[in-house]
């Protein structure tokens, strides 16, 4: 056990720091405990099971967190752990109100961490910071809105302003905000998917011309003959993708696993809604698991394909209707070089020719990968081999095969089909010219990475945040932070404090939002809005509860009520259209293919499906219209000596960049995140022991980035790679490290070598 206790408050916050054993199995009865435990001292109990018994049900409301989709006979109660945590960290009792802001400075609040920020409670107010002062104090709507629109039509250039979207926002709002942007005059919509998928949206387009997954839950859960999950963690990021999963092995599907870290998750399941997942052992998950290195996926799928390819083990009557540039692919695998694969994979030519033995007996597989695998500099690549190995046995556009990207949240898949997207097509913003009789701007916009570039850079005076936590979420803190604060105004749309709102130096405001589950009652009613998951179902979403405030405002109202004072005269009624949200939804029938008769089709108890070409009728809307084989050449990182590749991860007690608890239990952490996982023999190599302090170093072009005072502590990763938890190690990560083609920035692979130290000091940068 390490006990390194801090009296500061910064790494436990009054709770003991220990280390255990990493648990084997994930959910089961502490899973079932831990929900219940922050339900019921959250929300209390009357509220809180009032709010679980609605999450994910037909009638209810959508789960805040992530975007698994829901199965068509739902369970009583059809969450997870997880979604528990995040249900009730959106509709905790707890306020913050101006008294709040009174006691808290500006400054003091930047002191804090998000934890404790986020823990405070909802906000109820809309609140201004004024140029040069020490507080944020009460505003009114009205008065706000007019602070907005003033702002925004002080702008010299429409593309001085930037808007940023989470992916919580309803399919309603965002349309509505990409709309106010294009109107106004600039496409600078970067989003969260610009940090998470946007390397899978551009692999995927390019090979089997759509952005999205080709597979349904049903496909995993009653099809598939081989499921391989790589660069994902199912158990934290995705739990109910688990319950799937079991019935899967139960009617005697494959499960390979291909991760550096052994994930509770992708070793046993313990399901709570059966008695069995409570009082037996469970279901054993993972009939192979592969502990590749950080980032040699893309050698393992070219290697396996080689040997597909080599054993004559593909659908050659597919490649031959359906594909194109087949021999350019062969004549590349042909030139691999053993040792690198080797090198890069840190796998034995057993272990790789198990996987190719699972391959070869599967008739159906689904691939299915997370941020594993798209936040690396490589990352389009990777996923377009993979591409490359459900093409060559023909697993694309039939029941149980195809590509499953599981998006991280609740709507942002729906948010880019709504528009939301620095590049959009020209199709796109055909149909909104031609049904708002209204120009839209052509040039490209900002990405995330870009936007942060711009606000460092001085052309940002106008930033306006569709919830999230954009300062966390992002690459290079402190500079991310510095570049926020830099900009003349920024808006946060939000339900709770957060970083974001207190990196500020100039103006600010904060404009507190009705949550998910919370009823939304308008001139027509009380309404619902929709959400795409990860699998292109669009649903309703209606929250239960009484909001914490009444005076709180939707989405679609606040992005209205400045549409209305800035745009003044224009063909969309912005002052009447969310008086009924089923107006916003015609609006969208009419732009968004796929959305037609809308509203009917929304308030069937399931959804409805959105078209996917490929996975509908072997459709490839590609420049051959055929599904592209690429080839992808094996690039590697060149690694100093003494240095060491490091990726970042999350706990099990966070979602996203919202930390619930100081608690890692699957890996065996108690009270703390500032700690590096590292394997026991690169602790012997630097001289380091389990629980010995150190700084971490990070090491790039422009220089070096510190994370300071950090515990190791030994585990089974492999060889030369290292993890450490987001958001708290994204200071490490370079602004200008990012993925070829998407601009995503290259979080799991960070260079960085690690310095023993003897006294504490904070993270930062030098």
């Amino acid at each position: 056990m390490v006990d390194n206790t801090r009296s500061d408050g910064e790494r436990t916050e009054g709770k003991r720091f220990e280390t255990g054993r990493a648990e084997q199995v994930a959910a089961g009865p502490r899973g079932v405990l831990a929900a219940v435990g922050i339900a019921v001292e959250q929300m209390g109990p009357v509220r809180g099971v009032r709010a679980l018994s609605q999450v994910n049900q037909a009638e209810g409301f959508d789960c805040p967190s992530c975007a698994w989709p829901d199965p068509k006979d739902r369970h009583h109660a059809e969450f997870c752990e997880n979604g528990a945590k995040a249900v009730a960290w959106e509709a905790t009792r707890r306020r913050v109100d101006e008294k709040f802001f009174a006691e808290h400075s500006v400054d003091d609040l930047r002191r804090q961490t998000g934890h404790w920020l986020e823990s405070q409670g909802r906000l109820v107010q809309p609140m201004h910071l004024s140029p040069g002062d020490t507080h944020y104090r009460p505003i009114g709507w009205s008065a706000a809105f007019d602070l907005v629109a003033e702002r925004l039509r002080t702008l010299s250039d429409p593309d001085d302003a930037v808007f940023y979207t989470s992916g919580r926002t309803s399919n309603e709002a965002a349309f509505l905000y990409q709309l106010l942007a294009r109107t106004l005059g600039t496409n600078n919509l970067p989003d969260c998917s610009n940090m998470c998928h946007e390397s899978s949206g551009i692999a995927l387009t390019q090979t089997i011309g759509i952005g999205k997954g080709t597979v349904s839950l049903e496909d995993i859960s009653d099809h598939a003959d081989l499921v391989v999950i790589v660069g994902q963690n199912p158990g934290t990021n995705h739990p109910r993708m688990l319950s799937a999963l079991e019935h899967l092995k139960k009617r005697g599907g494959r499960i390979v696993s291909i991760n550096p870290l052994p994930e509770a998750g992708l070793m046993r399941f313990k399901n709570p809604q059966r008695p069995s997942g409570v009082v037996g052992r469970g279901t054993a998950l993972s009939d192979l698991h592969l502990p590749i290195r950080v980032n040699g996926d893309l050698a393992l799928f070219a290697e396996v394909n080689r040997r597909l390819v080599e054993q004559n083990a593909i659908d050659q009557l597919f490649v031959n209707t359906y594909c194109a540039d087949f021999d350019k692919a062969v004549e590349h695998w042909r030139s691999l070089d053993a040792a690198r694969i080797a090198a890069a994979t840190g796998l034995t030519d057993d272990q790789i020719r198990e996987f190719v033995g699972e391959t070869t007996r599967a008739k159906s597989i689904i691939v299915c990968w997370a941020m594993g695998l798209t936040q690396h500099r490589n990352a389009v690549s990777t996923i377009r081999e993979i591409i490359n190995y459900l093409l060559l046995r023909g697993n694309i556009g039939r029941p149980g095969a195809g590509a499953c990207p599981v998006r991280g949240h609740s709507n942002v898949q729906g948010d880019r089909t709504m528009g939301i997207h620095e590049r959009p097509t020209p199709e796109f913003l055909d149909a909104l010219e031609s049904h708002f009789q209204t120009p839209m701007p052509r040039e490209s916009g900002l990405d995330v990475v870009d936007s942060i570039r711009a606000m460092r850079d001085g052309r940002v005076r106008f930033f306006m945040a569709m919830g999230g936590n954009f300062a966390a979420a992002t690459p290079d803190t402190q500079l991310t932070e510095r570049a926020l604060g830099a900009v003349d105004f920024t808006v946060h749309v939000s339900t709770k404090l957060n970083r974001s709102h207190v990196v500020a130096d100039r103006e600010s405001l904060i404009l507190p939002c009705l949550g998910r589950t919370e009823r939304d009652r308008q001139e027509a009613g009380e309404q619902f809005v929709t959400v795409e998951d990860s699998m292109s179902v669009v649903h309703a979403s209606q929250g239960r509860l009484a909001p914490v405030s009444d005076n709180l405002r939707s989405e679609p109202v606040i992005i209205a009520e400045i549409a209305s004072r800035v745009l003044g005269d224009h063909p969309l009624a912005w002052a009447d259209i969310t008086e009924d949200y089923d107006r916003v939804r015609d609006h969208i029938e009419s732009v968004v293919a796929g959305f037609e008769d809308f509203n009917t089709r929304v308030r069937e108890p399931n959804g409805f499906v959105l078209p996917n070409p490929p996975r509908d009728g072997r459709r490839f809307a590609t420049v051959s219209a055929r599904a592209n084989f690429t080839v992808n050449e094996q690039t590697e990182l060149e690694i100093p000596e003494g240095h060491l590749l490091l990726q970042t991860v999350r706990s099990h007690d966070q979602f996203n960049t919202t930390v619930y608890g100081m608690d890692d239990r699957y890996r065996g952490v108690s009270g703390a995140r500032d700690v590096v996982f590292v394997n026991p023999l690169d602790l012997e190599d630097r001289g380091l022991r389990d629980g010995s302090r150190v700084d971490v170093v990070s090491i790039a072009d422009d220089g070096q980035r510190w994370m300071h005072n950090v515990t190791v502590l030994a585990y089974p990763t492999p060889r030369g790679c290292v993890a450490a938890y987001f958001p708290e190690a994204n200071v490490l990560v370079p602004l200008d490290a990012t993925a070829a083609e998407s601009n995503t920035p290259a979080s799991k692979s960070i260079i960085i070598r690690l310095e023993a130290i003897d006294t504490g000091a904070r993270s930062g940068v030098r």
